[in-house]
């Protein structure tokens, strides 16, 4: 289940790592068959598009949802997860972004670690993403757009947007780091900079595949103009010693787990079984 020296300096330089087909299509078809009630689920765990009834994301389905909760603590993202974080980790975010066939919007180009630094007081940048793909990810639907290797850089330090979004006057304040508008976009000018120096990458491959990505990376997505759904399940896994302090507006425990027991990795098979 572990990756290869090698693949663990392409993480380290590159800021990502992409292992397709990690799941088998039943596998896959296990956990999409799910997806229905979850996105049904009206509740303030899912954020629905701006203006619209199509769903964007749904956050902390492990919770609530025994096929969610089996699959954040397969041993394929788990063991792979603490072997490049390099110790124990705990599950801080779990969500299903939905960006849909003809529907999906942007999401702007960003770093994940300033929200959870800002937001939920996360000392370091020790945390990792996990995306398992329950569709193919093609140059039409939307797939994740990298700047390999920004990494690097840092945090980029930036004032975050102070009024709700467009749409979402009636939402929580924390709504602001969820939608198309996000709170710690990056201006054009810093992605220009940063794209000349680093170039762009946008890995794609079929259902099933797994892709980590560091907390730090700058990332984005475009539209979904297509006739092809791109549904991902993203598992944010954070060092057990590196639990956020407590700050004075937390954000609800679906989008900041503050339980940092360690996960434990269920059984291979445990999809299926």
């Amino acid at each position: 289940m572990l990756i290869t020296e090698k693949q663990l300096r392409a993480y380290e330089d590159q800021g990502f790592l992409f292992l397709p087909e990690c799941f088998s299509q039943t596998e896959v078809g296990i956990v999409k068959a799910e997806l229905p009630a979850i996105f049904a689920e009206d509740s303030p765990r899912r954020v629905l598009e701006k203006e619209s009834n199509i769903v964007r994301s749904v956050y902390g389905s492990h919770t609530t949802n025994e096929v969610a909760h089996r699959l954040s603590r397969h041993p394929r993202i788990v063991e792979r997860a603490m072997q490049i974080i390099g110790g124990k980790v705990y599950i801080y975010q779990f969500k299903i972004n939905a960006k849909a066939a003809f529907g999906g919007d942007v999401w702007e180009w960003h770093q994940d670690y300033i929200f959870w630094r800002n937001e939920d007081g996360m000392p370091t940048s020790r945390a990792i993403n996990a995306v398992v793909f329950l569709d193919e990810v093609n140059e039409f639907n939307g797939p994740l757009i990298f700047i390999p290797g920004s990494h690097k850089e840092g945090i980029v330090d930036i004032a975050g947007r102070g009024a709700h979004p467009s749409g979402y006057q009636n939402s929580p304040k924390w709504i602001s780091n969820l939608t198309a508008s996000l709170k710690y976009s990056l201006d054009k000018g810093v992605i220009a900079g940063l794209v000349k120096k680093y170039g762009l990458v946008a890995p794609k491959g079929p259902a099933g595949s797994v892709l980590f990505f560091h907390s730090n990376l700058v990332h984005a997505s475009a539209t979904n103009m297509s006739p092809f759904d791109r549904n991902l399940v993203l598992v944010t896994f954070n060092h057990c010693e590196n639990v956020p302090i407590v700050v004075k507006e937390p954000r609800p425990e679906f989008l900041a787990s503050r339980d940092s027991t360690p996960v434990e990795p269920l059984a291979g098979s445990i999809l299926v079984s």
